[in-house]
């Protein structure tokens, strides 16, 4: 059978029998609610699922309750962050900042440094989650467009598309059309001026059997550390299903125009507690370059996003079949203000610096030394013989060179805006093929498919002079410098296969795939930086199995995947970096669990083991000595070891009455290194706790619904070495709103909902990334009105 048909008829069945299979207890108190409510539970086709499906891995799923408690500005990628084995932290309230973002799973992480959880939207491949040309899927999908999130821990389905799913994936699904014409139109005001205006049309049945919908989004929020900078997104998207003959078309399209500013991370636990609540940027331009490089305006991403694909889905015979094309493309610009200009031309003793002027640009080459003050004619100068600088912000300070202080009367200080510019562009196919037949009147299921992706990443970085360092931080718009110009090819090809047999007393399931990735760098300045890598994989294996015990509603199942991340683009970077001995990474994954599920109670216990080795690493420029602009530290990738990790992941959702309901997840995780290192090895790996626990309370009645839900997250470490030990926090969330129906005119709806986030204002460091972390979201309330018409 398909698996989709949009016809008017199907599409009301399958709003109906979505309903009907929700493992979400709250499904089971729709008899209770109004005639209107029902009318809406039936034609609402966003509803979202929170337990696991019955498979042979451990996998949940956000419910409908959880995408309450954040706000319709939220980053989708919150919604998932009280599901068993997740956490996710974001220094931004709204998740308005990417560069603070990081995603835990099993001791894996997603994060400046590591990208080893897959993430796929709609099934499709995201492109990568680094910060640098990546996007996760928060830039995909606007909120309010979301449908649901499900994630699998661990041992993931094998048709994931996915290189960087060493362990678990998490796969963000679009809403679908409504089946009569209505607009939506929604409005968020929070604090820190957080404000989002949201409007959606769907179209109904604009041809036979065709329906769509189009959104578009505004949104800003300043800072909440001083409300210097405003952050903003612009967001489009669209989407229409259609059946023609027998073959069912899906057509999406998202835009996304973004410009965020970043929080700086603090370093270490002595500058956390010296001030919990300031990351060290700041709000004015002092004329004091060396300091003016945190002032806050100065740290900027700015990225857009264009992501469309065309799928298709038919059978012949009892063969299905699914196919679909996709082209995204991503450029912008990273930017920061290095307190000194760069001397990369030699002009001569005595001479002016050629950087100082505006018609000459320099292409390629290393810089070959600083220059920090100049006279009127832009000659170099020396600090006073003997003076001691009395600068100590920010990184410790420097010397003489950087202090103003230390030169003669006159001395006019100079800086540079630093830019990193990302293009990169995508393509792919995928297809799939599930064949329903029969061995021994046993009903086996066989599938296969393959995913092709090529994509090209430009990367450039050009040094502009601050017109005036003493008064601002503008800059001249022709480039004093083209550091480098770089061009990253990656060609991949998986393919895998697949057999699920059910001999009744069990479903067992046996498949293998593969992984064929080319690694290149093109250096547009020195050809003989070029690097080519082979980043293919073994045959990987995935097995498992799926047994009904003799408890009604009682099952057991139990998988194993060799997962695979190959070497990405980000590790041919370096031109001095020997990338001949590195190899992908590498994951063998192993879930064994138990799923009880009746009307009214939902229930998952989940063992898990799992050996990752192969890390690659790479020692980080930044640290709390003060920012490498010019990257010009000795440093590398390499295979340094590994990890294993093992524990337990535990939820319950319970509806205690057909108004009132309890979900409960814990987890129990032990992660550790086994690198060669003594120093590091049994380690508990940075970032990753031992114990995170979950209890969320919801209530709903008719047209009224309220929640309060409360996380507990344990001890982190900052470091590979647990010398530095951050405290565990509780962070709580309360939502509460009311619906009315039918109210007069053409307004089908209008829904008010309030929200507040970490409710007692908890402080608590967030993301972790090596020896540093960023301070966690403070509280905040936001406000929404939603009609519908």
């Amino acid at each position: 059978m398909n698996t989709y048909v949009p016809k008017k008829q199907s599409l009301i069945a399958l709003s109906v029998l979505s309903a009907m299979s929700m493992t979400s207890l709250s499904a089971f108190a729709q008899e209770a609610e109004t005639q209107a409510n029902a009318k809406k539970q039936q034609e609402d086709v966003e509803s979202i699922v929170v337990t696991g499906r019955n498979v042979s891995y451990a996998n949940s799923a956000a419910s409908e309750e959880m995408k309450k408690q954040q706000t319709s500005m939220t980053s989708v990628l919150a919604l998932v962050d009280n599901l068993p084995g997740v956490l996710v932290t974001e220094g931004d309230p709204f998740g308005s900042d990417e560069w603070s973002t990081s995603i835990s799973i099993r001791g894996f992480q997603l994060n400046l440094e590591s990208q080893q959880i897959g993430m796929t939207v709609d099934g499709i491949s995201n492109g990568n989650s680094n910060y640098g040309g990546g996007t996760k899927a928060s830039r995909y999908i606007d909120t309010e467009n979301l449908r649901g999130v499900e994630v699998s821990q661990g041992t993931a389905d094998i048709s994931s598309r996915s290189n960087e799913a060493l362990g678990g994936t998490m796969d963000f699904t679009t809403i679908l059309p409504a089946l009569d014409e209505q607009l939506t139109v929604s409005a968020t005001l929070g604090e820190q001026n957080a404000r989002k205006f949201y409007v959606r049309y769907d179209t109904g049945e604009i041809a036979q059997d065709t329906f769509a919908w189009l959104s578009l989004s505004s949104q800003q929020n300043d800072d909440y550390m001083d409300g210097s900078i405003t952050n903003k997104r612009d967001h489009a998207e669209g989407k229409i299903i259609s059946t023609i003959g027998e073959v069912d078309i899906t057509g999406y399209v998202s835009y996304d125009d973004a410009e965020e500013y970043t929080y700086q991370r603090v370093y270490g636990l002595a500058q956390y507690e010296q001030d919990p609540l300031w990351d060290g940027l700041t709000e004015d331009w002092s004329g004091v370059p060396y300091q003016d490089q945190v002032f806050r305006e100065g740290w900027v991403t700015e990225r857009e996003n264009f992501f469309t694909y065309l799928k298709a889905d038919f059978a012949v015979g009892e063969v299905d079949f699914s196919t679909n094309v996709y082209y995204h493309e991503n450029e912008g610009a990273g930017k920061w203000i290095p307190y000194y200009i760069a001397d990369v031309t030699d002009d001569g003793v005595g001479n002016p610096n050629s950087e100082l002027d505006s018609s000459t640009t320099a292409y390629g080459g290393a810089s070959q030394g600083l220059i920090y003050f100049v006279n009127r004619a832009g000659e170099s100068l020396s600090p006073i013989a003997g003076c001691e600088s009395s600068i100590g912000f920010p990184y410790g300070g420097g010397g003489a060179e950087i202090d103003p202080g230390c030169y003669e009367q006159g001395a006019i200080p100079v800086s540079s805006n630093r830019h990193t510019h990302y293009d990169k562009k995508r393509y792919g196919v995928n297809g799939d093929f599930t064949w329903h037949t029969s061995i021994s009147d046993m009903d086996n299921v066989l599938r296969g498919g393959f995913w092709y992706e090529d994509y090209q990443r430009e990367e450039y970085r050009d040094w502009h002079k601050t017109i005036d360092a003493a008064t601002g931080p503008r800059f001249d718009n022709t480039p004093y410098w083209v550091q480098y110009d770089r061009e990253f090819p990656v060609e991949t090809l998986m393919y895998y296969i697949e057999d699920e047999l059910d001999a009744g007393f069990a479903k067992f399931r046996l498949g293998a795939k593969q992984f064929k990735v080319d690694v290149a760098k093109e250096d547009q300045f020195v050809p003989e930086n070029d690097l080519d890598v082979s980043s293919d994989s073994d045959v990987l294996i995935s097995a498992g199995f799926v047994a009904p015990l003799p408890v009604n509603g009682l099952e057991v199942f139990g998988g194993y995947a060799e997962n695979f991340a190959a070497v990405k683009d980000a590790v041919l970077e370096r031109d001095d970096a020997d990338v001949s001995t590195v190899e992908p990474e590498t994951a063998d994954n192993i879930d064994f669990g138990l799923r009880y599920s009746t009307p009214g109670f939902n229930a998952s216990l989940t063992y898990y083991n799992i050996k990752f080795e192969n890390r690659i690493t790479f020692v980080s420029n930044e640290d709390v000595n003060g920012i490498d602009f010019l990257e010009s530290a000795a440093g590398g990738y390499l295979n340094d070891g590994g990890i294993e990790s093992d524990g337990i992941e535990a939820s319950i959702d319970y509806k205690i009455t057909d108004t009132f309901g309890v979900y409960v997840s814990y987890t129990k995780n032990e992660s550790t290194y086994t690198d060669d290192d003594q120093d590091i090895r049994g380690k508990t790996v940075i970032g990753s706790p031992e114990d995170m626990a979950v209890i969320s309370f919801d209530y709903a009645k008719n047209d009224f619904y309220a929640g309060f839900s409360t996380k507990y997250v344990g001890e982190r470490f900052l470091d590979q070495a647990n010398t530095q030990e951050v405290d565990s926090y509780v962070v709580s969330d309360l939502y509460m709103g009311k619906t009315a129906y039918d109210i007069g005119g053409s307004i089908e709806s209008v829904e008010l909902s309030f929200t507040v986030n970490n409710v007692f204002d908890e402080e608590y460091l967030g993301s972790i990334a090596p020896n540093a972390g960023w301070i966690g979201a403070p509280r905040i309330a936001s406000f929404n009105v939603r009609f519908v018409m």
